[in-house]
């Protein structure tokens, strides 16, 4: 049974994915006290852009991008940020905050009137472009996820799942108009 087909769980005490890779990341903080996590933001990210698999983004979200490997790093190499969630495009999961904890995603952000969505939301990173579609396998696991999160976290809902560029307009396109938004209802 390949990853992308087992059932995901989410451990109560340190709000980790089973069975994903965890590298903790720097850029996290306590979320407010009494804030219920109640919405799921969905991104894309290529670091460096157009290029896969390797590790810029492991790199960047844990604050050891080398800003003399890549032209492009010299202007990402100060930035400090994360997310839950990261899914390559063969489907493998690596997590780099608890999700009881603030990840550093959204930035700037509102959602239905309520500003800093990083506060209140889930961040999950898709490998790629906003310019390109995104594996099959990437949307079996991020299905995956979504069902686990569901059913750890009663505040989420299948209505409450939006973009990065629906959070951020006029700032922010990820995942881009060929994410498949139905994805809940074809990867089940």
């Amino acid at each position: 049974m390949s990853l992308t087909e087992r059932l995901l769980t989410i451990s109560p005490r340190g709000h980790l994915l089973s069975p994903a890779r965890y590298v903790p990341s720097p850029n996290a903080d306590a979320r407010p006290p009494g804030t219920e996590i109640d919405l799921i933001v969905i991104h894309s990210i290529s670091v460096p852009p157009g290029e896969y698999g390797g590790s810029g983004i492991e790199q960047l979200f844990t604050n050891r991008l080398d800003a003399d490997e890549h032209e492009y790093y010299r202007e990402i190499a100060d930035l400090k940020v994360s997310a839950h969630v990261l899914i390559r495009r063969d489907g493998a999961l690596v997590q780099f905050v608890p999700f009881d904890r603030r990840a550093w995603h959204a930035g700037r952000s509102a959602y239905r009137g309520r500003r800093n969505c990083n506060d209140f939301s889930v961040g999950i990173e898709l490998e790629g472009l906003e310019i390109a579609p995104f594996e099959r396998a990437q949307y079996a696991s991020l299905t995956r996820v979504v069902t686990a999160l569901l059913v750890a976290y009663p505040g989420l809902s299948a209505e409450r799942i939006v973009g990065h560029c629906d959070v951020a307009p006029g700032r922010k396109t990820d995942p881009g108009p060929y994410f498949e938004r139905d994805f809940l209802t074809k990867y089940r």
